[in-house]
């Protein structure tokens, strides 16, 4: 049975981390099911959004502690494999985010360590009432260092580091009031609001989405003066497309747009 599957549903495709017995951990093998799909998403003009959720009783609890363990058995300590291991798991994430489509995650149970990492890497997330979110590496001795990365360009720094160095959780509603995640809902209503969010995106110009997605991590790592003027230059080059003057024209005749993409 596949570890990550994947459906498309119209211009939205699904992948579900399916490792339930070991909460969806970010194995070697779940590392390599999701490079493989984003790599095949990147070319995937049919698809206007991505879904990433996970099955049974948690979303993803971050990297195999088991797969680490057996590792420090090398004649090295594992540090060949840590090294491979955490530049695999950042090419997973920052892939998320260089998708041209825009990822949504689908959120329960428990997002921890490198899973909250996962939440923190796609461009949009909702969680169902009663999901927990830490980055709890420190409990156990291990700093979550690379989880760091994603989650202190989404909250907070204060925050932040409170729950890098305590190991502390925080729940859905936290989360939200943070920036972790757009909204919370209940457990019940999950699906179909991470449905209908989808729907709403796929629905828009794709050409625009993925315009403005690449424009969005691009010119948020700029100072501000740097920023206004790429994004002239991208908002050009988005005025330049013939589907946005049609767009435009559907808009001022009060039709509906006929894009051909």
């Amino acid at each position: 049975m596949a570890i990550l599957e994947r459906s498309d549903t119209g211009a939205v495709a699904h992948l579900r981390l399916k490792l339930p017995d070991r909460l969806n951990a970010l194995s070697d093998e779940m590392l390599a099911a999701l490079q493989s799909e984003i790599d095949a998403l990147h070319t995937d003009s049919a698809i206007r959004v991505v879904v990433l959720s996970g099955t049974g009783k948690a979303f993803c609890a971050g990297h195999d502690l088991k797969q680490m363990t057996a590792a420090r058995q090398a004649k090295d300590g594992g540090k060949a494999y840590f090294k491979d291991l955490f530049e695999r798991c950042t090419s997973v994430m920052l892939g998320l985010q260089s998708l041209p489509q825009p990822v949504i995650a689908q959120v329960h149970g428990i997002a921890t360590a490198a899973g909250c990492q996962l939440v923190a890497s796609c461009d949009l997330a909702i969680a169902a009432k009663d999901t927990k979110f830490g980055v709890n590496g420190v409990n156990i001795g291990l700093f979550c260092s690379t989880p760091m990365v994603a989650l202190s360009r989404n909250i907070p720094r204060k925050k932040a580091f409170e729950m890098l160095t305590t190991g502390k959780f925080i729940d859905a509603d936290e989360a939200e009031t943070l920036g972790l995640i757009n909204r919370s809902v209940a457990a019940d209503q999950l699906e179909n609001e991470v449905i209908a969010l989808a729907d709403t995106i796929s629905s828009k110009l794709g050409t625009a989405v993925k315009i403005g997605k690449k424009a969005f991590y691009e010119q948020i790592q700029m100072p501000t003066d740097q920023a206004y003027a790429y994004s002239g230059d991208v908002m050009v080059a988005n005025m330049l497309h013939q589907d946005t003057s049609e767009g435009i024209a559907a808009f001022i005749e009060k039709r509906p747009p006929n894009w051909t993409q």
